[in-house]
């Protein structure tokens, strides 16, 4: 590299200058040549200058470059020798051909040149061959993160313990908020005197602040029902690995005092803003009390949700009066819509078919066009019977269309109404969904994750035992223009039977008062009995797989099916509603093969276990004693295993009352 002094830009300028002068100097002796002389003296006194210094700026230059190299090489060898960041080099072989005194001296030893990566860790190995940039592994008891460079076979290991602690002490100890909420507080202190209502009081106060000072959570009461409870994620942690035993413990120890009371919880987590923690509590709340109560709601920012408790079925809490209101919201937004579109579910039992006739029924009392969506692709054996009672009705099998007909003549002003489930992924057709700006939700299932975006009215009571019971109520509070006809008012009245197992199951009082009322308008119960009635075959199909059943746990009986052999979903399902009636089976599972590509997986319980949370676990849904899941891409062993591994986990977390 060229000196100051060497550089173009600096020594052509000198060049020039000294050759401008000697030019003066000779034209200086033609005129004067004593100046001339003197002049040249003092000319070559400054070059003997100028080049000295030169000489010693080159001098002085090159000892500091010296001076700067060694010292570079020094800190460069102390950098990788003194340093505590681990440096290893190795072969194609996987063998350890160099590593600096850090390296060796984390395992104790005088060298590792020739031992295997195998020996040093044995996550290196996967992790070069998975060709990853950086991964953190665990060694000696402390993380590192180790940086791969393949190209020179080098491994640099930098210790982050210390960075890795202190981000797990944030993350534990982030905010989390928790609105808690008596369910049934209400419905329980109603009628009692102030000294009872006190003591109810006293005792469930007392409950949550020692179970909120046993685990550090801030707990203040805002209200009679509700409290706000603040933590942080290391105490929900804790909370979670307990399955929020509290929930037991306030209903076990009230019953106690001849009252049922039970709590649910809804918790924000994952976010910094108090606001949007508060929204996600709520959120949380909300879920939980849509499913039914008695269980914890915990809202994450992913957008999941982890759910803990109901075990108990919903005690009835929905009034006349909440029907009534529903009924005439209901009334409102149909004579605002130019026509009305009604929708199940895939594969639609009578409950679905059944309230959406009551639904059609909503619409022609309020003058106007209503429409059942059917795809004749996606129907049950279950309701054969019924469609061919309906296809004797002209009227009324007329207003049956399919998707593709719905979608031609909707409009922006059609009313799209839901029944028999909140979940976009089961409805009929998501097209009609997407198509439509104004839907509402009608059901009686308990709320899941999954939800319809947007309704604009939700009536959700998982304390009735059918969607058919929910509309049959509102339909008593509409006009009367038009009376309900025979096989409209048995539509409904086989939906209610169905879902009850003839008045077994989710039966409440206001159950037989919807099954008065439709009987009162004309329903044929014999006819019921017609629509119920099943083909020799789907019967010995139902006795094959019942036959290979076998108890797994105490109580719960586990039957899955023997072949290749096809399932209809009926069946299935009512080979587990057949397992429930034998001695000793709280809980049943029937496993068989849907078609090519799914198994099906039906759950039905007498109350003790909770197969909806079971069902969940896998993918489904349903109610407490009355759930199903779909297994794609599942051989029948492997959706057995994985419903034993998810018993497993409920049974031991004490979920079974």
């Amino acid at each position: 590299m060229p000196s100051f002094y060497e550089k173009p830009l600096i020594r052509y300028p000198i060049y020039a200058l000294i050759s401008v002068t000697v030019i003066a100097v000779l034209l200086l002796y033609l005129y004067n040549w004593i100046l001339g002389l003197v002049l040249s003296m003092f000319l070559l006194a400054a070059l003997y200058v100028i080049s000295k210094a030169v000489v010693d700026f080159k001098l002085e230059m090159q000892g500091y470059i010296t001076t700067l190299s060694y010292r570079l090489k020094k800190v460069g060898e102390e950098a990788l020798m003194e340093m505590p960041i681990g440096i290893l080099l190795y072969n194609d072989q996987f063998q350890v051909e160099w590593s600096n005194p850090f390296m060796t001296s984390c395992f104790d030893e005088d060298t590792l040149v020739g031992r295997s990566l195998y020996d040093v860790a044995d996550s290196l190995v996967p992790l070069i061959k998975q060709e990853v940039e950086s991964e953190t592994i665990a060694l000696f008891d402390r993380e590192f993160k180790v940086i791969i460079k393949r190209d020179e076979r080098l491994l640099y290991f930098f210790d982050v313990t210390e960075q890795i602690e202190i981000e797990k002490q944030y993350e534990d100890e982030r905010t989390v908020l928790a609105f808690i909420f008596l369910d049934n507080y209400d419905e329980v202190t109603q009628g009692l005197d102030d000294q009872t209502r006190s003591a109810i009081n006293s005792e469930v106060t007392s409950i949550l602040n020692k179970w909120a000072k046993d685990y550090g959570v801030f707990l203040k009461r805002i209200s009679s029902e509700r409290f706000l409870g603040v933590l942080n994620e290391d105490i929900l942690t804790k909370l979670e690995k307990t399955k929020f035993s509290i929930l037991d413990e306030v209903r076990e120890k009230t019953t106690m005092q001849n009252v049922s009371l039970t709590l649910s919880i809804g918790i924000g987590t994952g976010i910094s803003t108090l606001q949007d923690l508060g929204g996600m509590a709520q959120s949380g709340l909300d879920l939980a009390l849509g499913r039914g109560g008695d269980q914890v709601a915990i809202k994450q920012t992913n957008g999941k949700v982890k759910f803990f408790g109901g075990k108990t079925n919903p005690v009835e809490k929905r009034t006349r009066v909440r029907a009534r209101v529903i009924s005439h919201a209901l009334k409102e937004i149909v004579l605002e819509s130019d026509k009305v579109m009604i929708m199940g579910h895939r594969f639609p039992d009578m409950d679905a078919i059944g309230s959406a006739i009551g639904i059609l029924k909503v619409a022609q009392v309020n003058e106007k066009e209503g429409f059942i969506v059917l795809d004749p692709d996606t129907l049950d054996s279950g309701v054969e019977q019924l469609l061919i009672e309906l296809k004797k009705h002209p009227e009324l099998w007329s207003r049956f269309i399919t998707p593709e007909q719905a979608l031609e003549i909707m409009t922006d002003e059609t009313l799209l109404i839901v029944v028999d489930t909140h979940k976009p992924s089961l409805v009929i057709d998501e097209r009609l969904l997407i198509r439509s700006e104004n839907v509402i939700v009608i059901d009686h299932h308990r709320r899941g994750e999954e939800f319809i975006k947007d309704p604009i009215l939700v009536y959700m009571e998982p304390y009735a035992s059918s969607t058919a019971e929910l509309v049959t109520e509102l339909l008593e509070y509409q006009p009367k223009k038009l009376k309900m006809n025979m096989i409209e008012a048995t539509s409904l009245l086989a939906g209610i039977i169905v879902d009850t197992k003839s008045f077994t199951l989710r039966t409440g009082s206001r159950t037989f008062d919807a099954a008065s009322y439709l009987r009162a308008k004309g329903a044929d119960t014999v006819l019921v009995q017609k629509f119920l009635k099943e083909d020799i075959n789907h019967y010995v199909k139902r006795a094959k797989l019942i036959q290979h059943a076998s108890l797994y746990k105490e109580g719960i009986a586990i039957a899955i099916a023997q072949d290749e052999e096809h399932h209809d979903q009926v069946i299935i399902a009512q080979a587990a509603d057949t397992l429930l009636t034998m001695n000793g089976v709280e809980a049943s599972f029937v496993i068989a093969k849907r078609d090519e590509e799914c198994v099906s997986v039906s759950a039905r319980s007498l109350g003790d276990v909770n197969v909806q949370i079971i069902m969940e676990a896998l993918g489904g849904g349903g109610h407490l004693t009355n759930a199903a899941t779909q297994l794609p891409n599942q051989t029948l062993v492997e959706a057995a295993e994985k419903l034993k591994l998810v018993l497993e986990d409920y049974l031991e977390g004490g979920t079974k009352s």
